[in-house]
């Protein structure tokens, strides 16, 4: 479960921790500074959950206006999902609308693999570059199409996850 913490930037009031949007609103709607006065403003913080939830919510830019539709994502996306939108809003730039958009729509290729060097290797296996002969792999440059590789994908780790991307 995804905890959050509301953070009122008026300080003469406490902030409070739900799980829910309907928590957020129940809870902001009684929440009450020093002086009696209604909070209006809140800083949200995420404090517990997964490691991709809270890369989500740094990639949405969680605040008040949002906290509906982050835990919509936090519950229904998959995995993949999330990580997809991570990549393409936060590496790539991509505009989204959480309200319209579907992340596997998102035109980025990711690879659960450690380095630009892994992917060199699987490319030259599943034949990418080629039929070379097993006798003259052991003669080809992994790194220095690696190198190459690097001109179109990129590395991230997400929620201690390494990924290669591309952005098209």
């Amino acid at each position: 479960m995804t905890q959050l913490h509301a953070q009122p930037y008026d300080i003469s009031a406490n902030g409070f921790y739900f799980e829910s949007s309907e928590e957020f609103s129940n809870k902001a709607g009684k929440n009450r500074n020093d002086y009696g006065d209604l909070v209006e403003e809140y800083e949200i913080q995420f404090i517990d959950g997964d490691a991709i939830d809270c890369a989500v919510a740094d990639a949405v830019a969680i605040n008040q206006a949002n906290i509906g539709q982050y835990f919509d994502i936090a519950d229904a996306w998959s995995h993949d999902d999330k990580l997809r939108y991570i990549i393409a809003v936060g590496e790539c730039g991509y505009t989204f609308d959480l309200n319209k958009d579907d992340p596997n729509e998102l035109d980025v290729d990711i690879y659960h693999l450690n380095s630009l060097r892994e992917l060199a290797e699987e490319f030259v296996a599943d034949g990418i570059m080629g039929d070379i002969p097993d006798a003259l792999l052991t003669y080809f440059d992994h790194d220095a199409l690696a190198r190459d590789l690097a001109v179109d994908y990129s590395e991230t780790e997400i929620a201690g996850q390494t990924c290669i991307y591309r952005c098209s």
